[in-house]
């Protein structure tokens, strides 16, 4: 035994170390410049794009928070990651969009519709994002090993030995290193969902055995207190007005190629994810059939118990391996899309000039350091992994609302974001626990109080204050309608592309108009749809939400077979 586990479970660890630190270095040479390093130079095939939406969005501090949740009130646990499966669909109609704008960071989006303030505010809030983001996936992924290892080895110093691995690793290539490497930590973290199902079953003795353990309300997916009824409603309008402007999703949704291969992408690795989250959510009811006894502060070490206890030598190498597999996909994409805020959208402002791209991409690989850090210190101090996705989920929905109205709203200003996501804090302050002079509302009132507020201001606001200067809204708007492989037809206007990717004159469409054959966007011309709705403009993104919708209805029955039938 050394550092709690057997030689055979850290040969398997070194074995995948090993294979990560060969890819980080193969795919060093492909990063020439900054647009590679935080696009991938927008060359992401469809299954790469799939890779990449699930790898960057899954990680062991989700799994860690679901099995913990679910351990305790049962299967309604899941919801805390499932907040987002109806949603989903929304994905394939949104995809495009930041394919379209050809944007480097969502931040970008808030600089070119609303100005360099509102993009600058938007990027300190992105910051604090990733940065809340990496301390979480540390915190989670550390607490789960310290379990695993019985305590051989501190959440600590596995925070510390995680951060030095990804930061290596992520500082060499950047986001083309997680297109291709996401494709092998894809297989690893499914793995981590489901590899501890069947053992779990064998000591206990099938599902009818758990069942005679556990009280009814465990195999409910509505839990009598947590996460009711409300709650679960709340979230999941919170968590579609907010899930737009999480940071690291204009490189997630639109680094492909084609709008294709970013509506795939987002839209199908987001489902695998979705159904990984089934294998979490069981993991935690078995558990708490097998290992009863960890209160409400420890339920999140429910996981980690489970795999020291089950898994035999070996196989818990390879889950320690799927969780820095889980770790190193987010994290790198967090460190990279922070870093990608502070050389674009902050430095610039500062220095009233632009860095030079060999400038650039040693300065972004810098400041990745920089978020890193933060994310550390984060994962040192925050007491609860639950409780740091509730803060994720709030302050995404305050510039939420500023991206939905700035796409279908040509009357959307600086003015209505400024005013919406003041109102919306000030409400979160008044209702929430935060202050003793707060009303100390659960959060599914805050959002029930924030939300309409929010949008209601932004409404009046901008309604009543100077209009974004025209040149700025006829580009933006240029450029929403302009599907890939029409870039020629912004040239001739001389509009400026940021970042167009690979584009190919011979592969230039020439003929009738895209947008008239299918490729027109349904959000981007929601208020005027009565005047140009036709199936066959709209058709790729009806076709489109309508098989995404049906994927959802699949899950569902697939979580209500488990709950009901198995």
């Amino acid at each position: 035994m050394i550092l709690g586990i057997t030689y055979l479970d850290l040969a398997v660890i070194l074995v995948y170390i090993s294979m990560i630190v060969y890819m980080g270095w193969w795919t060093k040479n492909k990063v020439q410049n900054s647009g590679d390093y935080f696009m991938g130079g927008r060359k992401g095939s469809k299954i790469m794009m799939i890779a990449n939406a699930f790898g960057a969005g899954t990680h062991t501090d989700q799994a860690i928070a679901v099995s913990g949740a679910t351990y305790e009130i049962g299967l309604a646990g899941i919801w805390y990651q499932w907040i987002w499966l109806l949603a989903t669909p929304f994905y394939w109609i949104v995809a495009p969009i930041y394919r379209r704008v050809r944007y480097v960071t969502t931040a970008d989006f808030f600089e070119e519709r609303y100005g360099a303030k509102v993009g600058v505010a938007y990027s300190i809030m992105g910051i604090l994002f990733f940065m809340l983001n990496l301390g979480l996936i540390l915190k989670g992924t550390g607490t789960a090993i310290e379990a695993v290892t019985k305590g051989a080895v501190s959440t600590e110093a596995i925070v510390i030995g995680l951060t030095l691995f990804f930061l290596g690793y992520s500082v060499l290539g950047g986001l083309v290193s997680a297109l291709f490497v996401n494709l092998i930590q894809g297989l690893f973290i499914l793995v981590l969902s489901f590899l501890l199902i069947p053992f779990a079953l064998n000591a206990i003795g099938g599902m009818d055995a758990a069942r005679a353990t556990l009280p009814d309300y465990m195999f409910s997916f509505i839990a009598p207190t947590e996460v009711t009824l409300y709650f679960i409603i709340a979230v999941i309008i919170n968590g579609l007005v907010g899930i737009v402007v999480q940071p690291h999703h204009m490189a997630i949704g639109g680094a492909g190629k084609t709008e294709s291969a970013c509506r795939t992408g987002w839209t199908y690795g987001n489902f695998t994810k979705r159904f990984a989250t089934l294998g979490w959510a069981l993991v935690g009811i078995l558990a708490a059939a097998l290992f009863p006894g960890l209160d409400n502060e420890h339920r999140e070490l429910a996981f980690g118990t489970a795999v020291a206890n089950l898994l035999p030598s070996g196989l818990i190498g390879l889950m320690i391996a799927s969780m820095a597999a889980a770790v190193l996909a987010a994290c790198h994409n967090y460190m990279v899309g922070g870093s990608a805020l502070i050389t674009r959208n902050i430095i610039p402002k500062l220095r009233n000039t632009s860095l030079s791209q060999i400038n650039e991409l040693k300065f972004a690989r810098w400041t990745s350091i920089g978020i890193v850090v933060g994310g550390v210190v984060i994962a040192l101090s925050i007491p609860s992994v639950v409780q740091g996705v509730k803060y994720l989920w709030q302050i995404t929905a305050y510039f939420g609302i500023g991206f939905w109205m700035a796409v279908m709203w040509k009357k959307a200003n600086r003015y209505g974001v400024w005013a919406s996501v003041i109102a919306t804090i000030l409400v979160t302050f008044i209702t929430g626990p935060y202050f003793s002079f707060g009303f100390g509302w659960a959060l599914e009132y805050q959002i029930t109080a924030y939300l309409p507020i929010g949008f209601l201001v932004f409404i009046l606001v901008s309604n009543f204050t100077k209009p974004e200067p025209k040149e700025k809204l006829d580009q933006f708007y240029a450029l929403l309608h302009t599907p890939v492989g029409e870039e020629n037809k912004l040239l001739q206007k001389g509009y400026k592309i940021m970042l167009a990717g690979e584009v190919d004159e011979k592969d230039q469409n020439l003929g009738e108009p895209l947008e008239e054959n299918g490729h027109s966007l349904i959000v981007v011309d929601l208020l005027s749809l009565p005047k140009k709705f036709s199936f066959k403009r709209y058709r790729i993104d009806l076709v489109g939400f309508f098989y995404a919708t049906l994927f959802v209805i699949f899950i569902l029955g697939i979580g209500y077979a488990v709950a009901n039938l198995w």
